[in-house]
């Protein structure tokens, strides 16, 4: 069965990938797992997973790869509330939001 921890690697998730860049703007697995396509981001996917209300991962499809996985490993352990409050409006260079702004949104779905 498909666990959805692997984004690249399995043929649920890549027909994801291809119906979430034409349709949705995610897709969540359960109350703690999502997929989410981000809008306006050099980053095309988030993936993130809570575990007891918190942040357990956050990984990023695209995107800067070393900033992006700084902020999942700085996000860890935090509550997504936090997240929200303090990366909620970045934005990145002269566009509206940025991948930090995306993951603020994603969380907020999610709650």
């Amino acid at each position: 069965g498909h666990d959805g921890k692997c984004v690249k690697d399995c043929t649920f998730c890549k027909n994801l990938l291809k119906y979430t860049k034409k349709k949705m703007l995610h897709y969540q697995i359960g109350d703690d797992h999502m997929t989410y396509k981000t809008e306006g981001t050099c980053s095309q996917l988030i993936e993130i997973e809570l575990k007891d209300g918190l942040i357990d991962s956050v990984t990023f499809t695209g995107g800067c790869n070393g900033n992006l996985k700084g902020i999942g490993a700085l996000v860890k352990g935090m509550k997504p509330e936090d997240v929200i409050a303090r990366c909620k409006g970045i934005r990145c260079g002269f566009k509206n939001t940025s991948c930090p702004d995306q993951l603020a949104r994603a969380l907020e779905s999610m709650l």
